[in-house]
């Protein structure tokens, strides 16, 4: 699609009250008048691929040209996706029952396919664990998901009931090791690695966040995230709020109180090594960001996601040099812009 489509597209499919309202934000924020952030946005969307929410969230308003042209927009990064993946393949880190048999060199757990189990595997399963995590096949960002305690269950029989349901696999609860349940105990507080595969097919990790949860809630999507350096394991930067309209900032866990900033991710060499090894099984699957869990014997993929978001490795507070992620994959995949 040319330029003078997707900008005809982008207005078509706008909510203008949620325009409206960015704007109204960007306002507050630069000064600068309505008027003039409305056509810029414009202009951005035409050249950049930057929806509304990429302008607010990027902070183009404060970004020249060079600057801008650095950042992984919304349509850019749909579009490096359908390059990189193979989409007849993305469905490998998808569903969950799959993506389990792929990389259970990986997982760093036990887990157990209740739609295809009899349920008398599944009772046997369950009768040594005093925890199951249960997930839907498809489920994203946490969703779908949710923790069981046996002993809430008056009989097999009922929970069993409970599980095909609700779920499509149920696993082993994953344990965070002691320093990353300091920061916050009652998640999986999970670092996102994300992974390239270049023209011959050798891998790269080219950044890291960790995820926190927040507040008593049980995942970590949509929480808190900052960078991690991944030579020296330790947090680089304040914490950003998961929702990264809010561009709030974070010197500590609101819950916790554990200053972020240089704190030590205990296993990131071993992490990034994993994480480079499980991107050669599917190679026609060449992008892709790794939940990956830190127990106390080491990390452990949770999944393997075929869209990788674009916002939470680029924020203000985590780009002091007001540059994006495009020179890092430029560097490592040259091919895709000649």
């Amino acid at each position: 699609m040319g330029s003078k489509g997707y900008i005809f597209k982008v207005i078509k499919n706008a909510s203008f009250d949620k325009m409206k309202s960015v704007i109204d934000e960007v306002h507050k924020r630069s000064g600068k008048s309505k008027v003039s952030i409305f056509f810029d946005m414009l202009m951005c969307a035409k050249k950049y691929g930057a929806g509304y929410y990429d302008y607010e969230i990027f902070a183009f308003y404060n970004l020249n040209a060079e600057q801008r042209k650095t950042f992984v927009t919304r349509m850019w990064s749909k579009k490096f996706i359908e390059y990189m993946n193979d989409p007849e393949y993305g469905d490998w880190l998808d569903k969950k029952d799959i993506f389990y048999e792929k990389y259970k060199e990986y997982i760093g757990r036990e887990f157990i396919n209740v739609k295809s189990a009899s349920k008398e595997e599944v009772k046997k399963y369950i009768s040594t664990r005093e925890q199951i995590f249960g997930k839907v096949k498809d489920g994203e960002c946490g969703h779908g998901c949710e923790r069981l305690n046996i002993k809430d269950y008056p009989d097999f029989d009922k929970l069993y009931d409970y599980i095909v349901t609700h779920f499509d696999t149920i696993e082993d609860v994953i344990v965070n090791h002691p320093a990353i349940a300091k920061l916050y105990p009652n998640a999986v507080n999970s670092m996102r690695i994300i992974t390239i595969l270049d023209k011959q097919q050798v891998p790269h990790c080219i950044y890291i966040v960790q995820k926190m949860g927040l507040n008593g809630s049980i995942i970590d999507n949509n929480c808190l995230f900052t960078p991690v350096d991944m030579n020296t394991g330790k947090i680089k930067f304040p914490a950003h709020s998961g929702d990264t309209t809010k561009g709030i900032i974070y010197e500590e866990h609101p819950n916790t109180h554990i200053k972020l900033q240089g704190y030590q991710i205990p296993y990131v060499k071993e992490a990034v090594e994993m994480c480079l090894k499980a991107a050669k099984v599917v190679p026609q699957v060449r992008y892709v960001g790794w939940d990956v869990a830190i127990t106390p014997n080491g990390p452990a993929i949770i999944e393997g996601n075929n869209y990788c978001a674009h916002d939470f490795w680029q924020l203000p507070p985590h780009t002091p040099d007001k540059t994006g992620m495009i020179p890092t994959i430029k560097k490592y995949i040259p091919e895709y812009f000649e």
